[in-house]
């Protein structure tokens, strides 16, 4: 259910009002956020940062549409971390939030291209939709394979039909489309169209790879977009390295576009996966605030309140 708030002039606080939402499922859902000059200069590829309070985390999303008549963007979540649920539950229309930074990043070039295949696996979908939209406006003849676990989390499937010339939904259930993985939608279309000379693919890491290395034999030219661990976005952190061939990028500014033919995938997951422990921790004690109150009590010397029954033990 998509619920919305009339577009209004810009204010002078430069906050960002969620003017549209809807829930695509249980953890996925979507932002459309007013702001009219970052609308207005917003191009297919890039990404904003987000803060949802003051005190928050900085949270890079990469755009998923954009409308300059409105003076939107939107964004579209996959509730998994402590940020990301607490922004499920809290963002609602009307709500403002305090910082949003971009767009960032370097453009997709969307000029030149005769024939591409647009491919989104899971929340990947989303930000690879205006750069199909994008092709399509600038002659190329696009193909566009998405995939999902299964028909329920399916979303935007009209708005791809509208600009794609041919369209694959891939489902691992078969209960969506045709069973199997991005992959095979892929393959597909390189078995009926031997004349398409780009492939873009956004999704998992490991869905990035698998693209990768589907089109490698054939020499394809295959764009990925990378999501590494990012602070700043302004490649002064250094968070989100990475390699690609022999050469060291930082994903913020030189993406997060990269040849997938020559991206190191492993060192990847292995960065994405650095912090594992730190985000598991960080959603428990968001989800039980009240054992971490006892730990922070813990190591200010804070004595444990006794529950009403230990007090009655201990004064018999």
């Amino acid at each position: 259910m998509k619920t919305t708030n009339p577009i209004a002039a810009p204010e002078t606080d430069r906050t960002f009002e969620v003017v549209a939402r809807e829930d695509f499922s249980e953890v996925t859902y979507l932002l459309e956020i007013r702001d009219p000059l970052m609308a207005r200069a917003a191009q297919p590829g890039q990404f904003v940062i987000v803060l949802h309070h003051d005190h928050g985390e900085r949270v890079p999303l990469t755009i998923a549409d954009f409308d300059r008549e409105r003076g939107t963007i939107t964004l579209v979540i996959q509730a998994v971390g402590k940020t990301t649920r607490e922004m499920r539950r809290e963002c609602r229309v009307g709500t403002r939030l305090p910082a949003m930074v971009g767009p960032l990043g370097e453009p997709s070039p969307t000029k030149g291209t005769r024939k591409v295949v647009c491919v989104g696996g899971g929340l990947g979908v989303a930000p690879v939709f205006p750069q199909a939209r994008a092709f399509k406006e600038a002659g190329a003849y696009v193909i566009g394979v998405i995939g999902f676990r299964n028909k329920d989390l399916v979303f935007w499937e009209d708005k791809f039909r509208r600009y794609c010339d041919e369209f694959i939904i891939c489902s691992d259930d078969g209960s969506a489309g045709i069973k199997g993985l991005v992959t095979k939608g892929i393959e597909m279309s390189m078995e009926k169209h031997p004349d398409i000379d780009r492939v873009v693919a956004i999704g998992p890491p490991i869905m990035m790879r698998a693209c990768a290395e589907t089109t490698r034999a054939r020499r394809i030219k295959t764009v990925v977009s990378l999501n590494p661990i990012m602070v700043d976005g302004t490649g002064m952190c250094g968070g989100c390295r990475v390699k690609v061939g022999d050469k060291v990028f930082m994903a913020c500014v030189d993406g997060p576009e990269f040849d997938a033919h020559q991206v190191d995938f492993d060192d990847l997951m292995s960065r994405l996966a650095r912090f594992k422990k730190h985000e598991a921790k960080s959603l428990d004690r968001w989800m039980n605030p009240d054992s971490d109150k006892r730990a922070q009590n813990w190591l200010l010397g804070i004595p444990r309140e006794k529950p009403e029954e230990e007090e009655r033990i201990s004064t018999r």
